[in-house]
């Protein structure tokens, strides 16, 4: 039962990320996009449901035998995402939705498999800078910058969130094969990065300490 309801909470994370996408994919100014996106992650802090990219940070405070729970965090996520691309695409906001998602697709097919890597990578530290700072700072209006600001910056710089990218590829209906290849790379990179980042905080307390 546990498992179930936590399967759960990552698909309502999945959907919630697809809510912020697409508002993203439906402005024509990036900026307004880029800020709007965040009531996604500002939704997934304030419900506490489990987004891969902002738990994964924090894998290694955890013990091993409970990582069993990342895989079903991301699947449920990639749910989450398809059922909002797929409702999305019933609306008659659908076909622009479509659209915008297909220009983001064929970048991220055109981009080489490190590059992507890399990107992901820069991406989960500026989410767990969000992350840490909503759990961290004592004052609510800190909470809400830390993530306005933190995903803002990482959206506006072209960084790649593997669940946002998960409801780009269903939205433009391109999720195959080949999306999950680059899908599980750019995962990779946000693991990487996130526990990197989260190793770097863990460092520096140490030293202040």
């Amino acid at each position: 039962m546990k498992i179930f309801r936590g399967l759960l909470s990552a698909v309502a994370a999945g959907f919630c990320i697809g809510l912020g996408g697409a508002v993203f994919l439906l402005q024509t100014e990036k900026l307004v996009g880029a800020l709007l996106f965040c009531v996604g992650l500002y939704t997934i802090c304030e419900m506490q449901f489990q987004l891969f990219t902002g738990r994964v940070c924090y894998a290694l405070e955890q013990p091993f035998w409970s990582w069993f729970r990342f895989p079903l965090i991301w699947v449920g996520n990639w749910v989450g995402t398809g059922l909002a691309a797929g409702l999305l695409g019933l609306t008659r906001v659908g076909p622009a939705a479509r659209q915008a998602a297909l220009v983001l697709v064929q970048g991220k097919n055109g981009d080489t498999l490190l590059s992507l890597f890399l990107l992901g990578f820069f991406c989960n530290i500026f989410v767990f800078i969000a992350v840490e700072g909503y759990r961290t700072f004592p004052l609510m209006l800190g909470k809400y910058l830390a993530i306005f600001v933190g995903i803002t910056v990482f959206i506006m710089s072209g960084y790649e969130h593997s669940i946002a990218d998960m409801f780009y590829y269903f939205m433009a209906g391109q999720m195959d094969q080949e999306a999950l290849v680059r899908l599980l790379v750019i995962t990779t990179g946000n693991v990487c990065g996130g526990l990197t980042a989260w190793g770097a905080q863990q460092t520096a307390r140490k030293a202040a300490g």
